[in-house]
């Protein structure tokens, strides 16, 4: 029960890492394009980001087929094997020369990988308040004796 409770923890950061990494990249590409950034100070930023990214993706697809938790594994599934197929054919990094011509389609693609992220943080967060196991850690917290109720206190009068 306990190891539940911090698998959802992992998912939950490792989620929110994935959500940080692909805004952090979107906001390059739309400071390259705006002009804001240089082609290779962008790419270099992008680039430093892509392989941590990858690795926590897959990191987190594998914690969920191995838990069982067969939607979202099929929901992560479609962005791992596309990022495998990147890495495989030598194009998961950004190119310094030819960033302009790609950088609609790269934006775009990172845009529909912030949707799917933002909709399994979503299920993240319904199916662990759901299964109500965030209430087992803040037991201790909550007050079991009838005088220690203020909000009772105060609406009596």
């Amino acid at each position: 029960m306990v190891w539940e409770v911090i698998l959802w923890i992992i998912f939950f950061l490792i989620n929110m890492a994935l959500i940080a990494s692909t805004l952090y990249q979107i906001v390059c590409l739309s400071d390259l394009e705006s002009d804001y950034m240089n082609p290779y100070e962008s790419s270099s930023r992008i680039n430093a980001v892509v392989i941590p990214e990858m690795v926590l993706h897959g990191m987190c697809s594998f914690l969920l087929l191995v838990m069982g938790y067969w939607f979202m594994f099929l929901l992560t599934l479609p962005i791992a094997i596309y990022n495998s197929m990147l890495y495989i054919n030598r194009r998961h990094l950004i190119d310094v020369t030819e960033v302009f011509r790609y950088v609609d389609a790269e934006k775009r693609y990172r845009i529909a990988k912030l949707a799917v992220y933002l909709f399994l943080f979503v299920l993240v967060v319904i199916r662990s308040v759901v299964a109500g196991k965030f209430s087992d850690i803040l037991e201790p917290f909550h007050p079991t004796n009838e005088d220690l109720d203020i909000l009772s206190h105060v609406l009596e009068f």
